[in-house]
C-alpha cells in the first residue's frame, strides 16, 4: 500500500472563488482517513484531485513519495468507488469485476482467480453470473468495491458511497468495509457528510468547511477537543446546543444567559474565561451532558426548569426539545414518562463538560 501527501494543493474554477484552499493531509499507511463536512464543503472534489479526475490549482500531491500532479488516473494506481457504483448494466458481476484487469491485459488465469478471490470475500459467489438490474442496492455497492479490490491498488478512494443506501443496510456496509480495510491493511481516503460514518470507520477525520480544513484528529479528539464552535456542532448526533451569553465575575464565575438562567462556572475554566470577562461568549453543551436527575453528590450539576417543547421517545433513551433565549436545546437522557411537550420541567446541567467559544468561534477550553 502506500502514504498519500497533500501540500497546500488549491482548487479554484475561476479566479474568484476558491472551491478548496491550500489542504495539507498526511494520510499513512494503511490507514483508514475520513474527509467529512456539510454539502459543498470540497470533500469530494479534494477526493477527485487525488484520483486525477480533477485538475489541481496549485500545490502538490504525492503518492509513495512521488509527486503525482502530472500522472493521468490510471497512472495513479489508485482504485475509486463512487456513490452511483458506475457498475456496466450489460455486464455481469463476473465482467464488471474482470473488466480493468482485462484492460490492462491480465492473463485469463489471473483474472479468474482474481475475480473469485474478491467474490468469496465480498460474498459474491452466488450472484457472479448475475447483471446489475438483478441485484439488490447493497450487492451492488459491494460489486462497486469488489472491482476497485481486485485490481490491488496503492489506495482506494471512496465517494459517499453508502448515500444511496437505506439506513439498515448503511450500517451493515460500513461494518462491512471497516472489516474489508482490517483485512486487507488498505491505505483508505473516504468521503462522507455523515459525521456518524465518520466517527465510526476512520482512523482520523479530516473537517472541512467552505474549502478549508477546520481540524484533523482522531474521532475521540474531535469529540472531546473541537477547535472551534463548527467542528463541536458538526461532530455529535444529536449536535451540541449553544447558547450566548456573558461571564461576570463576583464571588464566582457565572455564566449569565440572562437573569432567568445563570450558571457557576466550575473553577477549571477560570483561568481561561478570566480574560473574556464581560464580553459575549457562547457556551456549548452536548445532549448527554443535560441530565433529567441531579448528581446530589456534585456540585457541576445545575437545575434549570424549562418548558418542553417536543418529546422523541428512542426506546432505550429519549429525546426532548427545549428553548433557550431563542436556542433551541436537545436532552438525551434515559427513557422516562417523566416529560410531557407543553410542561415545564426540571433538567441539570453538567458544567464540567460544558464548551466555550470567542466571538470568532474559537474554542476558549
Amino acid at each position: 500500500m502506500a502514504e498519500v501527501k497533500l501540500v497546500n494543493v488549491s482548487k479554484s474554477y475561476d479566479s474568484k472563488s476558491m472551491v478548496v484552499t491550500a489542504v495539507n493531509l498526511e494520510v499513512q499507511d494503511k490507514e483508514f482517513v475520513v474527509l467529512v463536512g456539510p454539502s459543498g464543503c470540497g470533500k469530494s472534489t479534494t477526493l477527485r484531485m487525488i484520483a486525477g479526475l480533477e485538475e489541481i490549482t496549485s500545490g502538490e500531491i504525492y503518492i509513495d513519495g512521488k509527486v503525482i500532479n502530472d500522472l493521468s488516473p490510471k497512472d495513479r494506481d489508485i482504485a475509486m468507488v463512487f456513490q452511483n457504483y458506475a457498475l456496466y448494466p450489460h455486464m455481469t458481476v463476473f465482467d464488471n469485476l474482470a473488466f480493468g484487469l482485462k484492460l490492462r491485459k491480465y492473463k485469463k488465469e489471473e483474472i479468474e482467480t482474481r475475480v473469485n478471490e474478491v467474490a468469496k470475500i465480498l460474498e459474491l459467489e452466488a450472484y457472479i453470473k448475475r447483471k446489475p438490474k438483478a441485484l439488490s442496492g447493497g450487492q451492488r455497492q459491494r460489486v462497486a468495491v469488489g472491482r476497485a479490490i481486485v485490481r490491488h491498488p496503492k489506495v482506494f478512494l471512496f465517494d459517499e458511497p453508502l448515500s444511496n443506501l437505506d439506513a439498515k443496510l448503511r450500517v451493515q456496509m460500513r461494518t462491512e468495509i471497516s472489516k474489508l480495510h482490517k483485512r486487507l491493511g488498505a491505505t483508505i481516503i473516504y468521503v462522507t457528510h455523515d459525521q456518524t460514518e465518520a466517527m465510526t470507520m476512520g482512523d482520523k477525520i479530516v473537517v472541512m468547511k467552505d474549502g478549508i480544513v477546520q481540524q484533523i484528529a482522531t474521532p475521540l479528539n474531535l469529540y472531546n477537543l473541537p477547535i472551534n464552535k463548527f467542528v463541536a456542532g458538526f461532530i455529535g448526533s444529536p449536535p451540541m446546543n449553544f447558547a450566548k451569553g456573558k461571564v461576570i465575575k463576583k464571588d464566582t464565575s457565572k455564566f449569565i444567559v440572562n437573569e432567568e438562567i445563570q450558571l457557576t462556572i466550575p473553577s477549571k475554566f477560570n483561568s481561561v474565561l478570566s480574560k473574556h470577562l464581560g464580553k459575549e461568549i457562547t457556551m456549548g453543551i452536548r445532549p448527554e451532558d443535560i441530565c433529567n436527575i441531579s448528581n446530589l453528590n456534585n456540585k457541576d450539576f445545575q437545575k434549570l426548569e424549562v418548558q418542553i417543547e417536543v418529546v422523541e421517545p428512542m426506546g432505550n433513551e429519549t429525546f426532548i426539545y427545549f428553548n433557550i433565549t431563542g436556542e433551541q436545546f436537545i436532552a438525551r437522557v434515559p427513557s422516562s414518562n417523566n416529560y410531557r411537550a407543553g410542561k415545564k420541567s426540571d433538567v441539570f446541567f453538567n458544567t464540567s463538560k460544558t464548551f466555550y467559544f470567542d466571538d470568532e468561534g474559537n474554542s476558549l477550553n
